[in-house]
């Protein structure tokens, strides 16, 4: 019977505690050739997936709601957000099946840019079978974003979807990791009500990464699903850094602080974003977009000095004191915006038939 180290026995073996297997964190890339026609740059901020050795770029590219369309419906300005991410040396993206039409326009247009067997691609699988424990749908589930998005089969990273059928899903992505299918493994929740139950998965999962909302606003995470993470060495992705644009609904037109003007940066966004990065425990945050002018000021992020725990603070304090911060969780999501997509669509179908809706 073989015997393999498990994450938080490899990480112990070679006396790595919190610290080390989180706080190496920053980290340059180092020049590498260009792909379909795109440069990169050795000062992109990287951090490393826990034990692994392996890093990657500290904001990715989030995909819920804004690469969802609805058939024959324009990608163009969607192609623009994927290349301009490219360009600027972000290899990360995050999707899922449940997201619409986003996963198979991911696919479509990492196809067209000659870049899909470069992404770091972080899925997810939200299934149930017939019956407790069959693993039909999820396995179909996983081979059909496969298809979508690896010529070999092999997905980056599978993760659990806000803990649907959780207690079936780990065990069966440990056996697709061992069979070669996916290289990491890991459970998403983006409500606060949840974070306990993602809490004990860290603890508890041997999981590569947690998906977690995490931000200026929402900083919940802190209490323990991150420090849970480093202490069991698993990776932290960051959903809704952004807050779904409601950070920058409060902030309106009100100018940057002159200390973040001081300090490099150019736009809210870089300073939402290096907020959120600068905690050593994350290891990379997933703010979404269709616009290609706000995904420069995102990625803006992955470049320059990240504020220290002292200025992180001051940060805060600076958000603190404009009205309606305190607020924020009760403003709707997306500010201002709507999406014509087949979640959208869906939901607004059940809307009309349904007598009863959640306040």
């Amino acid at each position: 019977m073989s015997w393999t180290a498990t994450r938080r026995q490899f990480l112990g073996a070679a006396g790595l505690g919190a610290a080390a297997a989180v706080l190496p964190a920053c980290t340059t890339a180092p020049s590498v050739a260009a792909g379909a026609g795109v440069s990169t740059q050795s000062d992109l901020i990287r951090r490393e997936i826990p034990g692994t050795g392996e890093s990657v770029n500290v904001i990715g590219l989030g995909t819920f709601m804004t690469f969802d369309t609805v058939p024959e419906a324009p990608l163009d300005h969607l192609r623009e957000v994927m290349r301009r991410y490219w360009e600027a040396g972000g290899r990360v993206v995050d999707t899922s099946p449940l997201y619409g039409a986003a996963e198979s326009n991911v696919a479509t247009i990492a196809s067209e840019l000659n870049i899909r067997n470069e992404m770091f691609v972080t899925n997810k699988v939200w299934a149930t079978g017939g019956y407790l424990w069959d693993d039909s749908v999820a396995d179909q589930s996983l081979a059909n974003s496969a298809t979508l998005l690896s010529d070999d089969g092999v997905i980056e990273a599978i993760q659990c979807h806000n803990l649907v059928n959780v207690d079936c899903h780990i065990p069966l992505f440990h056996a697709w990791k061992q069979e070669g299918r996916i290289r990491y493994l890991g459970a998403t929740h983006h409500d606060l009500l949840y974070y306990p139950a993602l809490a004990r998965w860290v603890e508890n999962g041997d999981l590569d990464f947690v998906q977690v909302r995490y931000s200026m606003s929402t900083r919940q995470a802190e209490e323990r699903i991150l420090p849970a993470a480093a202490d069991n060495g698993v990776g932290v992705l960051v959903c809704m850094p952004l807050e779904k644009a409601r950070l920058h609904g409060l902030v309106g037109d009100r100018p940057l602080p002159d200390f973040a003007l001081e300090f490099g940066m150019q736009t809210w966004s870089e300073f939402f974003l290096k907020w959120v990065v600068s905690h050593p425990g994350v290891t990379c945050a997933l703010p979404a977009t269709t616009n290609p002018d706000h995904l420069l000021e995102n990625v803006a992020a992955m470049r320059g000095p990240l504020p220290d725990a002292r200025m992180r603070d001051q940060m805060l304090r600076h958000m603190e004191s404009i009205p309606g911060f305190d607020q924020l969780e009760s403003m709707p999501w997306y500010p201002g915006k709507t999406f014509d997509g087949l979640i959208s669509r869906a939901q607004a179908a059940t809307r009309r038939r349904s007598p009863w809706w959640p306040s």
